[in-house]
C-alpha cells in the first residue's frame, strides 16, 4: 500500500523525468494535492488504492459547487486521469477509478482579439518599462506562447540592428515545434533597447529579473496584466496577444500554412479555426507586417 503523500511525490518526480513544462508540473501537482486533500477530509482515506470513482465524482461536484468553470474542471480531471494512469502503470493501484468519468462538455469561447486601439494603448502604457515593453512587442510581433518566451536564451536571438531585422529560434519541446521566426523592425527595436539595460548576469535567459534570475511565466503574466489594467483594457490576457498576431496576419492574407508554421501549431486545423472570426483582405500577405 502506498500513501497519498508518497504517491503524490512519485507522480511529480515522474512528470519531471518526462521533461514536462514547469507550468504543467505545477498545475498537475496542485490539482492532485487538491483531490487528495478533499478525499482525506471527506472520507478519511490515506492510501491511493482506497480511492474509488465516487470519491473522484465527489471532488468534481465540490469544484462545481465552488463555481469552477467546466473548462477548469475538465483540466483538473485530465490531471486526475494522468495521475491514475501513472499509478496503474507502476502497479500502485489495481484499477483506475477515473476511466469511467467523462469530461464535462463546454463551449470554447471565441479568441479575444485586441483592436488596434487596444494594443496601441497597451504599448503606450508600458513604454517606459523597457523589459515589459520588449516582452509585449515580442509577443505581439511573433505570436509566440508565454511559456516559449520565458525559455528564450540569448543564443536563440539574432539581431541585425543595421538592417532592423533579426530571427528568433524556438527549440522543439513536448508542447511546441522547432521553428525560426523572423523579427521585424518593431521587435528588433524593443529588444535592442531592453538588451542595453539588461542586468549583467551569468544567467543566459533573455528575460531576467533585476537580480539576474530567469523571469518566470507567472511574473510575465502579472506584469502584462498590470499594464492591461493601466491601459484600461478589460477582459484581456497574455495569450490574447498571440490571438491578435494570428488574426492580424490572416486578415492581411498571409498564407495559413505560413501562419501555422510560425505559430507552432501542430495541425493546420488549429489555425483555420480563426477564419470564422476574421474578415480576410485580398492582399498577397507576402510580408509579415508590423501590428
Amino acid at each position: 500500500m502506498i500513501g497519498f503523500e508518497e504517491a503524490h511525490k512519485r507522480f511529480v518526480e515522474h512528470l519531471s523525468e518526462k521533461d514536462r513544462a514547469d507550468s504543467t508540473i505545477i498545475a498537475y501537482k496542485k490539482d492532485i494535492q487538491q483531490l487528495l486533500n478533499h478525499i482525506n477530509e471527506t472520507e478519511d482515506k490515506s492510501h491511493v488504492h482506497h480511492i474509488n470513482t465516487d470519491d473522484i465524482k465527489s471532488f468534481l461536484s465540490n469544484l462545481e459547487q465552488q463555481n469552477y468553470t467546466k473548462k477548469s474542471i475538465s483540466r483538473k480531471l485530465n490531471s486526475i486521469k494522468t495521475f491514475f494512469r501513472f499509478l496503474k502503470m507502476n502497479d500502485l493501484v489495481v484499477e483506475d477509478p477515473s476511466t469511467v468519468i467523462s469530461h464535462p462538455k463546454f463551449e470554447t469561447p471565441a479568441p479575444r482579439i485586441l483592436t488596434k486601439t487596444e494594443y496601441r494603448a497597451l504599448r503606450d502604457a508600458a513604454r517606459e518599462d523597457v523589459r515589459t515593453f520588449a516582452i509585449i512587442e515580442l509577443l505581439l510581433q511573433t505570436g509566440i506562447r508565454i511559456g516559449e518566451l520565458a525559455q528564450i536564451m540569448l543564443d536563440d536571438l539574432t539581431i541585425e540592428e543595421e538592417n532592423e531585422a533579426g530571427t528568433l529560434k524556438i527549440p522543439e519541446s513536448r508542447t511546441t515545434l522547432e521553428r525560426s521566426i523572423p523579427l521585424n523592425k518593431a521587435a528588433v527595436s524593443a529588444l535592442s533597447d531592453y538588451i542595453k539595460e539588461r542586468p549583467d548576469t551569468e544567467d543566459t535567459h533573455l528575460f531576467v529579473t533585476r537580480t539576474g534570475n530567469p523571469l518566470l511565466v507567472r511574473n510575465i503574466r502579472a506584469s502584462i496584466d498590470r499594464f492591461y489594467e493601466r491601459a484600461g483594457i478589460e477582459n484581456a490576457k497574455v495569450n490574447d496577444l498571440r490571438h491578435t498576431w494570428i488574426a492580424h496576419h490572416i486578415k492581411e492574407g498571409t498564407s495559413l500554412i505560413t501562419i501555422s508554421k510560425l505559430a507552432g501549431h501542430r495541425r493546420l486545423a488549429t489555425t483555420e479555426k480563426y477564419l470564422e472570426y476574421v474578415e480576410v483582405n485580398n492582399s498577397s500577405g507576402v510580408d509579415l507586417e508590423e501590428l
